[in-house]
């Protein structure tokens, strides 16, 4: 797959196709963005992982059928942020609403009523659109339909339905809300809901090349692939205070790459347990992210792992800067 960022796009002489556009995938915390992103693509590029806020940073994700060319924006779930990454994570999935989406797919979890993030996220996106004076087409996304037990499922659509009310009045061209019920986990209703997509997206050029499917360095996936074996392994208390930087990139040979990432946390006693009694718990993130790596990379991979201490990071905007979050 074709991983590295595409030099700048001039349109003009770009084929037109039947839609073409950009989709903010939107929605609280843990509702399966990432993982729909992932099943609409047929590979992985956005990590999981059922701890809040996994995502913290826009993963752009391009589908490329034969008459749609579909450019996904995973946000960072909308919450109410506590410190300057959950700042940082809440303006980067704004900024997709606001200012980069033809359509807004709202993914909610169908299986249980909307919620205080659901309606925090529904009065943010009524004032974003209104400050931003047009709408662009919104489509709900009922996921998980497959943890859905004896739901009525009319009933619990119909309580998200009334939550957008303002923008069917507000809206010109949007008479209505489309629903699309699936389950990213299984596929389920994942080609319907993409096909409802295309038919929300204006006429387009293609904007990136037909087997290019993100715009995300292989340096940034692995890192965010260490960061994933490392949520799933690890206690509650550290995975929001840790972070992953690759810091070295070697092709050795064609068969072989080197690749150095330090998992940087805030406190030393986090930094413990991020290692392990001999250095058992560092061994496991690593052997559990390696084969993912390899997958990507093609080539047999020696990934070397370091756990550092920079304190309070997520409370310092220079230390973000550092750690790669443009604030």
């Amino acid at each position: 797959m074709t991983l590295e960022t595409t030099a700048e796009i001039g349109t003009d002489n770009l084929p037109e196709l039947i839609h073409s556009g950009f989709i903010a995938v939107i929605g609280r915390p843990n509702v399966g963005k990432s993982t729909l992103l992932n099943q609409i693509l047929g590979q992985k590029i956005a990590i999981t992982s059922d701890k809040p806020q996994t995502t913290r940073d826009q993963i752009l994700g391009i589908r490329t059928d034969e008459d749609a060319q579909f450019i996904f924006l995973d946000t960072p779930g909308i919450h109410q942020p506590r410190n300057k990454l959950g700042k940082h994570m809440v303006n980067v999935a704004e900024q997709a609403i606001a200012s980069d989406s033809d359509v807004i797919l709202w993914l909610v979890d169908i299986s249980t009523p909307p919620n205080e993030e659901d309606r925090y996220i529904v009065e943010r996106l009524r004032e974003l659109l209104e400050a931003a004076g047009e709408l662009p087409f919104l489509l709900l996304g009922a996921n998980k339909i497959d943890s859905l037990g004896g739901v009525d499922v009319h009933e619990r659509t119909n309580e998200y339905l009334a939550l957008l009310k303002w923008l069917t009045a507000a809206s010109e061209g949007q008479e209505s809300v489309p629903v699309r019920m699936l389950s990213a986990t299984t596929g389920e209703g994942v080609e319907d809901l993409v096909a409802a997509l295309a038919e929300l997206l204006p006429p387009g050029p293609l904007y990136y090349p037909s087997e290019q499917v993100t715009d995300l360095s292989m340096r940034f996936i692995a890192a965010e692939i260490v960061r994933e074996k490392a949520l799933q392994l690890l206690r509650q208390e550290i995975p929001h205070s840790l972070a992953v930087a690759v810091t070295e990139w070697n092709e050795r040979s064609p068969e072989m790459t080197h690749i150095a990432a330090t998992l940087y946390v805030e406190r030393h006693s986090q930094k413990g347990i991020v290692l392990g009694g001999k250095g058992s718990m560092i061994k496991k993130i690593g052997q559990a992210a390696r084969p993912d790596i390899e997958e990507m990379v093609g080539t047999r991979v020696y990934l070397e792992l370091w756990v550092k201490v920079l304190q309070k990071w997520r409370r310092k905007e220079n230390l973000l800067r550092r750690l790669g979050y443009h604030m």
